[in-house]
């Protein structure tokens, strides 16, 4: 039997930008695994609908020459986004403090950092931008 969580992104000034459900097979995960599922369905849902669907928009951005061939002015043919990569770059992004992790609110503070599934948890992706010579 499987469990659903309720994952949604925000922007620091707290406004959510998108929001939905990702199954789980097990109602206790580690924030490791909770990354690992997120960046496969975006990355897999992005390569079905290659084309068809606009730029890829997912917690982190393909390198640059993906971008280059995916991007949203590009004419050249997009090419699928290799999640295993993608994986990698949001586990980083994580613990260099780019992407924020929130368990009800509260900040996650280790890739295995254990939490629960249950009704009414929900989680939240915070993407930080750097600042220009700040």
């Amino acid at each position: 039997m499987s469990v659903t969580l309720t994952v949604r992104d925000e922007t620091p000034a707290g406004g959510v930008t998108n929001e939905w459900s990702l199954e789980f097979l097990s109602e206790t995960i580690t924030v490791r695994e909770l990354i690992r599922e997120r960046v496969y369905q975006e990355v897999q849902d992005y390569n079905v609908r290659q084309g068809t669907g606009g730029p890829y928009r997912g917690l982190v951005q393909p390198e640059g020459y993906e971008v280059a061939l995916n991007g949203p002015r590009s004419t050249a043919k997009a090419r699928p986004i290799d999640w295993h990569k993608q994986f990698e770059k949001a586990l980083e992004a994580f613990e260099t403090n780019r992407v924020l992790i929130l368990i009800d609110d509260r900040q996650a503070e280790s890739l295995e950092q254990t939490f629960a599934i249950g009704p009414g948890v929900a989680v939240t992706f915070l993407r930080l931008t750097l600042l220009v010579g700040g």
